[in-house]
């Protein structure tokens, strides 16, 4: 008996009409594993326009144990328009990835999910009208943890993995990450942690409390896969926030300036993390993403 191809390899489904003009695909699974639920998207494309647009991979924050491909956080919960719809609106594509949560698979499973999202991309442009050559990565807490890695360890085998399609590249043009960890090694001693807690969001996608995994959380850690050919990165972070230090930013910055990489570093005083507290931070952290992609991605 013949079996069906991958969920990945099937035909898309016919966009839908967005709100504001746009068109969406929602729930596209972009890698089927055996055992595991499919691996699924939502598209938001800009209006019809002649020629391929850029995209950017939108990555969930939650610790890396919770959140979905839905959300952006409480600071813009029913806000209209919504942001992905406002990205699609200045001309660029947003692919809003699921990856498997610290629950179902431990590192590097999570990195292998988000460039297969990257290489599904590349694989399927010519029909989505996406081009394979302008493709960013933007997330939030520990999706943009995920974001800065897809943007420092293309080529790394070890990382890569063979979740869904392979053979495309899974470069990203540019990288916008919004409070992210930059070093795993670090996390839990910024806020005042245990960094031995064996329940950390750490240490649960590793799979081990943080100082027994040294190598791990090493590999797991943006700042250690720094190079002079890494792509531009904007980086926004709150002064004041209580789950991941602002310093994690700051320090992702530095090794980065110090590669001679281009980066945008901007901190926002009296904002927690996700722009709790400061409502105005949330609208200029979006303002200045999209700015930063609409230039990274020459639209």
């Amino acid at each position: 008996m013949r079996l069906p191809p991958p969920a990945h390899e099937a035909p898309l489904p016919p966009a839908r009409a967005g709100a504001y003009g746009t068109r969406v695909l929602p729930g596209v699974p972009y890698a089927a594993i055996p055992g595991v639920r499919p691996l699924e998207l939502d598209l938001v494309l800009p209006p019809e326009t002649e020629g391929p647009v850029p995209c950017v991979v939108f990555l969930h924050g939650g610790g890396w144990h919770a959140g979905g491909r839905r959300s952006m956080g409480p600071a813009f919960e029913g806000v209209e328009p919504p942001p992905f719809e406002l990205v699609a609106r200045a001309g660029i594509a947003v692919a809003s990835a699921d990856y498997r949560l610290s629950g179902e698979a431990v590192w590097p499973a999570q990195v292998h999910d988000v460039k297969a999202a990257v290489r599904w991309l590349r694989a399927r442009g010519g029909e989505l009208g996406i081009d394979p050559d302008r493709i960013a990565a933007w997330g939030e807490s520990a999706g943009g943890h995920l974001a800065a890695l897809l943007g420092l360890t293309s080529g790394d085998p070890a990382l890569e993995g063979r979740v869904g399609v392979t053979g495309p590249s899974s470069a990203v043009a540019a990288v916008a990450a919004w409070y992210a960890p930059g070093d795993l090694r670090t996390v839990a001693a910024g806020i005042g942690a245990d960094p031995a807690d064996p329940a950390s969001r750490e240490a649960l996608l590793l799979g081990a409390p943080v100082p027994s995994v040294p190598d791990t959380a090493a590999q797991a850690s943006p700042v250690t896969h720094i190079s002079p050919g890494a792509p531009p990165f904007l980086l926004l972070h709150g002064r004041a926030d209580r789950m991941i230090a602002c310093a994690q930013s700051e320090r992702l910055s530095e090794k980065l300036r110090g590669a001679g990489a281009e980066v945008d570093l901007h901190v926002y005083d009296g904002a927690d993390h996700m722009w709790l507290g400061a409502p105005e931070a949330a609208r200029d952290a979006l303002d200045r993403t999209i700015a930063f992609l609409r230039t990274r991605l020459h639209t």
